[in-house]
């Protein structure tokens, strides 16, 4: 949701909740019996940025398919709040939709996200109203054109014929449908939530018209997956009973990603509860799973511009990470699996370590096409790496680190994590001052540095050092804790 028009919502507009009652404390999500190839998500505003995201970068496991309403295509702001807050809400023409599509198939070549492949066989529903002032309708034209690039146009619905303002729609619950506010959930006389789970799965069950389980409600513990990175410490889920712990059912799971201004602080449990997809989840055995923000995210908003990680649309992103967590927590129970992939290299060691490198290397994979290499889980190596060792640059010295490495397929698809190997770099010589000489790309992984609107920034003293690429070099000086100087050292 547009920024200026969260800060003029009322603190107190949140209609308050029908007579239900919270959780009486978090719990860890449990493992339930999921057919992972059942596995959806949707997503509104921000979460509708958000859910393409996890839809394009985790293809693999979201291939099912998303819905998504008021978003626009992946990695619209290029990590710029200038591009989010202009092109990807206000201003749809300057959308380099060609260039968003590249840059998606150059990551998946990379590795950094699932192949593109992935995504042949996904259903897509999109909806924008047409009185959408904040994420205009042609921001979501641009996201159509954007998956014709990877979906068939016959799996692709795009509604836009409602007057609805920026809100979920249902068609029994919130403001008018051309009101603009809290708790941007609008009763239009259309059943959004239904006719997105339909389209992504097939014929269901018609929904409940009953009072729902309070028990089937569960606020579960999402410090098990993340700390700070602007998300809450406690998350909800719909558990219909036969998806419980112990059930017999093997059930589908649905992610439901909030915009800006509506996790639990800000609309209480309105948008867990009464936009309409926890009837369909009752009567279709589909565990509903709703990731929560905290107040300190911007805006209460998922990460889709970079307010949080340089790497907020990959695999690698902090809060992408998290979810995708869950759901390997919540479906580990048991069910029909995906066909596994490639298996775990073996003998991962480190060696060759200097005040800023460290050479790891692991023994090869039978069908293996490349390798990718993680550090601290996060993914370090900007080109698929075809021999059994790399050198990662761009380290702090007297400093220890952890590496995983997985095998990838000719398709880039990877298997399974490797045991971790840890090593330390060495002092910085002379006991003075540290540099680093990396690329801007290495020098944001390690946190050095940060990116703004495609270009590269040294932390502390804000100097610009570039574009932000794995070919533009630079040498950054530490001066004092978090802070970085472009320099050398004597």
């Amino acid at each position: 949701m547009a920024f200026n028009f969260i800060r003029a919502a009322a603190a107190g507009a949140a209609i308050a909740l029908c007579a239900v009652g919270s959780a009486s404390a978090a719990v860890n999500l449990p493992a339930l019996k999921i057919d992972k190839t059942q596995t959806t998500v949707s997503g509104l505003s921000a979460g509708g940025f958000m859910a393409v995201q996890l839809h394009v970068a985790y293809s693999a496991t979201f291939a099912k398919g998303a819905g998504v309403v008021a978003g626009g295509p992946f990695y619209c702001a290029e990590g710029s709040i200038v591009n989010a807050t202009g092109r990807c809400m206000a201003s749809p023409a300057g959308i380099p939709t060609s260039t968003l599509v590249n840059t998606t198939n150059t990551w998946a070549s990379q590795g950094v996200i699932d192949p593109v492949a992935n995504l042949q066989n996904s259903k897509v529903y999109l909806f924008s109203g047409t009185l959408d002032s904040v994420v205009k309708p042609g921001v979501m034209d641009a996201l159509r054109t954007y998956y014709n690039s990877f979906v068939p146009a016959a799996n692709v619905v795009y509604k836009k014929d409602i007057a609805a303002e920026h809100a979920m729609v249902t068609d029994d619950y919130g403001n008018g449908c051309s009101t603009k506010g809290a708790p941007y959930i609008s009763d239009c006389n259309f059943d959004l939530a239904g006719a997105m789970l339909q389209h992504l799965y097939g014929t269901l069950s018609p929904r409940s018209t009953a009072a729902l389980p309070a028990g089937n409600y569960v606020e579960f513990n999402q410090g098990q997956f993340i700390t700070n990175h602007g998300m809450a410490t406690t998350g909800w889920a719909y558990i219909p009973q036969a998806c419980q712990a112990g059930g017999t059912a093997t059930c589908k799971l649905h992610v439901v990603l909030h915009g800006c201004k509506q996790n639990i602080s800000d609309v209480q449990q309105q948008y867990v509860r009464n936009t309409g997809y926890n009837r369909w989840a009752e009567t279709n055995n589909i565990v509903m799973l709703y990731p929560q923000t905290s107040t300190a995210a911007t805006n209460s908003c998922f990460d889709w511009w970079g307010y949080d990680n340089a790497n907020y649309a990959k695999k690698s992103g902090p809060q992408m990470v998290a979810i995708k967590a869950m759901v390997d927590q919540v479906s580990s129970g048991g069910g029909t699996n995906p066909p596994v992939g490639l298996p775990a290299p073996t003998g991962v060691s480190t060696s060759g370590a200097t005040a800023n490198s460290m050479v790891v290397g692991w023994g090869s994979v039978s069908g293996a096409a490349s390798y990718n290499v993680y550090r601290n889980a996060n993914k370090v190596n900007a080109l698929p790496v075809t021999s059994t060792s790399y050198t990662d640059t761009g380290l702090a010295a007297s400093t220890t680190y952890s590496w995983t490495v997985r095998a990838a397929d000719t398709n880039g698809a990877e298997g399974a994590t490797s045991a971790a190997a840890s090593g330390t770099t060495l002092a910085a010589p002379g006991g003075g001052a540290t540099c680093t000489t990396a690329s801007n790309y290495a020098h944001t992984m390690a946190g050095r540095a940060y990116v703004a609107g495609g270009y590269t920034f040294a932390l502390g003293s804000n100097q610009s050092m570039g574009l932000w690429n794995i070919f533009v070099n630079n040498t950054l000086k530490q001066t004092s804790p978090n802070y970085y100087v472009i320099g050398s050292c004597p």
